[in-house]
């Protein structure tokens, strides 16, 4: 189901780096169609974003283009925004990642193509959004990451803020993108229009900061760097163990119990500076302290096997060789072979959702650039010698 719920269903990605092509690798992911354009010689920049590679692709490419197809297109010519406005005419999702004010001088707007296209579907990805003073501007996910205050949070108090490592407004972004477009498709239904979508690296961020705001219009404080742990709760943080890291999450009293339980000081429970979470918050140093005290010596795993046998919820610090290898992700079935040249062992992230019981099956290799140029522009009803003619001019390649 989940592979096919998006069947007959064309999109038109104008996209590159991460957001976009993570949006479009969910909608293919759901079994609809992706041609990627990309531009004649050069295509994505992730192309490029190596080392690491998997032989001659960049790992990053590999792992936000499964599913699609890949046409060269100049979009700076009138040849390759006619050729864009035949794509568009029979597709159902348009998708671009241009800067506010790029696609439109191109004819590629909102307003140009569902001239084209009443039913279209359009959505635009950018850095700062379509309005305000930075609109303009270029952005990339650190850049965000410092912009709306992520990074602020992020790190131990008394060093320098860092980043986080995963690409989260990218991603996020791609997501809501994703979530933008198929409620549009979904209210298509019903009145028989496309609609605008649009999703910004910045509403994405500043989305993710959402309890950070909330707490700051409470409190008055501006959210600080607390390492691995919360500001609410306590104790929600790593400690670390005789070999390794333990992360140790108490989100209520009665969970609090159960970790002392656990680690076999169930006293501590009753302990009028640990009883109720507001007081553990208040003398957060204290227990972070005295739960060390019972964890440093012991080895992770012991520490993590008693805790769970008490319902404390707990995790071991595992590095991405160490997930990959856990016999819970092998049981979840996210990470799925993707075999491409020169590399046959190659694996991938599954779509980390399932519909019916069942992630989406279909892994195809993310395309060479330009591989599907000629059997696109066939099905669009384009002759050889047109062909030859667009690539004679430079409008494909």
């Amino acid at each position: 189901m989940a592979q096919g719920i998006l069947s007959g269903l064309t999109v038109i990605d104008l996209t590159q780096n991460v957001a976009g092509p993570f949006c479009s690798q969910v909608l293919g992911d759901l079994g609809a169609t992706v041609i990627k354009v990309e531009r004649p010689g050069s295509g994505d920049d992730t192309r490029a974003w190596s080392p690491p590679s998997v032989g001659r692709h960049s790992s990053t490419f590999l792992a936000l283009n499964r599913n699609k197809s890949s046409i060269c297109v100049d979009i700076d010519s009138i040849e390759g925004r006619k050729l864009i406005a035949d794509l568009v005419a029979t597709a159902d999702i348009f998708i671009h990642s241009m800067k506010p004010g790029s696609a439109e001088r191109r004819g590629l707007g909102w307003d140009d193509l569902r001239k084209i296209n009443p039913k279209l579907v359009y959505s635009a990805i950018s850095a700062f959004g379509s309005s305000g003073p930075l609109s303009s501007l270029p952005g990339y996910d650190p850049l965000m990451q410092a912009f709306t205050g992520v990074m602020s949070t992020t790190g131990n108090e008394g060093e320098d803020p860092v980043r986080v490592g995963v690409s989260l407004i990218d991603m996020g972004t791609g997501m809501w993108a994703a979530i933008g477009i198929l409620s549009s498709l979904l209210a298509r239904v019903g009145t028989g229009e496309g609609a605008n979508v649009e999703a910004s690296l910045l509403d994405t961020g500043v989305g993710w900061m959402s309890v950070f705001v909330s707490s700051f219009g409470a409190s008055g404080e501006v959210p600080r760097k607390m390492g691995s742990a919360m500001a609410m709760t306590a104790p929600y943080e790593l400690f670390t163990a005789a070999d390794g890291s333990v992360f140790i999450a108490a989100g209520n009293d009665r969970l609090f119990a159960k970790v002392c339980g656990g680690l076999g000081a169930l006293a501590l429970s009753e302990d009028p500076r640990f009883k109720t979470n507001p007081e553990r918050v208040h003398h957060r140093h204290e227990l972070h302290a005295e739960l060390s005290r019972l964890v440093r010596t012991r080895p992770v795993a012991e520490v993590v096997a008693c805790l769970r046998a008490a319902g404390a919820p707990c995790s071991e610090m595992n590095t991405v060789d160490k997930m990959l290898t856990h016999p819970q992700i092998e049981a979840a079935g996210i990470v799925r072979p993707l075999p491409v040249a020169d590399c046959a062992d190659h694996r991938v992230v599954a779509l980390p959702v399932k519909i019916g019981g069942a992630r989406g099956a279909r892994f195809e290799q993310p395309p060479e650039l330009g591989a599907d140029t000629d059997s696109i522009l066939a099905r669009l009803g384009y002759d050889p010698k047109q062909v030859a003619a667009l690539r004679a001019s430079g409008a494909i390649a």
